[in-house]
């Protein structure tokens, strides 16, 4: 079977290389164009494209794959396509190309989540199940029939990027079960149900800024929801300080007062309801650390206010 696998980040490389382990021919990978990030915005290779060049896969990376790779797709006339947040929208004519269609790998429980963010407002919403489904890819977003799924109860305790991580290889496993099952024919093969649809918009930066005028929940599925992009930062001396992970206290305040600010007892901060204790934290230009190590060398008033609504 000759297949084109369409991807980007990280999350799209156990796919790619289930596919590549599994022996399947792969005859192109379209990904996104390098682009500058990091420190120094230096230009930086997708994750996946690192992956097809490593292993001799010849790499697209169309602006616009809709308007610049119909006839390369033809050319390479797959039997399948497949694409794992690839990040761009394919046109009814690259649809058209290959003889099987288009197996998409999406992190959600669809039709719940669709969108680019799934696994990110999955915790946000405080789901408790999260997973992977695979499904025809058709021209609106996240709209097609699914094939297969997995699941498992969704640990708030992780965050987004650890999420991310176990999903991927959840998805690679199902992405290969699914096509065995096409090859033999029998792969289940079922519509959405429109009324249980849920679309995400797009994760922002704005939405980082960190206020703690929720309740305890709320405010750690956000820090968890948010990391690694764009992680949640409330205004502090004159800077922002990163809270990347936070477990739910006990404790009662304003919101955003700050209830205890030492290594013995840690860094709580109260909440709309409840109260929530960082556990780990980044300062401007520094180093994520542990908040009892980061309160060694910081001090923080008892009684201060954090958050926007503050700054």
């Amino acid at each position: 079977m000759r297949i084109v696998f369409m991807g980007t980040p990280e999350f799209a490389v156990p796919s790619l290389k289930a596919l590549s382990d599994a022996g399947y021919e792969i005859v192109g990978v379209f990904t996104q164009p390098d682009r500058p990030s990091g420190r120094g915005n230096r230009i930086r290779m997708s994750p996946v494209k690192q992956f097809a060049l490593e292993k001799g896969i010849p790499v697209f990376q169309p602006v616009k794959i809709r308007l610049e790779s119909v006839d390369t797709l033809r050319e390479l006339a797959p039997d399948l396509c497949v694409t794992a947040a690839f990040g761009q929208i394919l046109s009814q004519a690259i649809l058209d190309i290959p003889r099987l269609g288009t197996v998409n790998v999406h992190a959600s429980l669809l039709p719940k989540h669709r969108g680019s963010a799934p696994i990110a407002w999955a915790i946000l919403e405080g789901d408790t199940q999260i997973g992977v489904t695979t499904m025809v890819t058709e021209r609106g977003i996240d709209t097609g029939d699914m094939l297969m799924s997995a699941s498992m109860p969704l640990d708030p305790a992780r965050t987004c990027g650890e999420w991310t991580e176990i999903l991927s290889q959840t998805g690679a496993e199902l992405l290969i079960r699914t096509i065995q099952a096409m090859e033999k024919g029998d792969c289940p093969r079922t519509p959405q149900n429109e009324a249980d649809m849920s679309y995400d918009p797009m994760l922002t930066k704005e939405m980082g800024l960190l206020s703690f005028a929720e309740s305890n929940v709320r405010v750690r599925n956000r820090i968890h929801a948010l990391n690694p992009w764009p992680c949640c930062s409330v205004a502090l001396d004159g800077g922002r300080l990163k809270i990347l992970r936070a477990q739910l206290a006990e404790g009662s305040g304003q919101p955003g007062e700050v209830l205890a600010a030492d290594p013995g007892h840690g860094l709580i901060v109260a909440c709309a309801q409840g109260a929530v204790r960082l556990l780990e934290i980044q300062s401007p230009g520094g180093k994520a650390m542990r908040a009892e190590d980061w309160l060694r060398g910081h001090h923080v008033e008892t009684g201060s206010i954090w958050g926007e609504e503050h700054e």
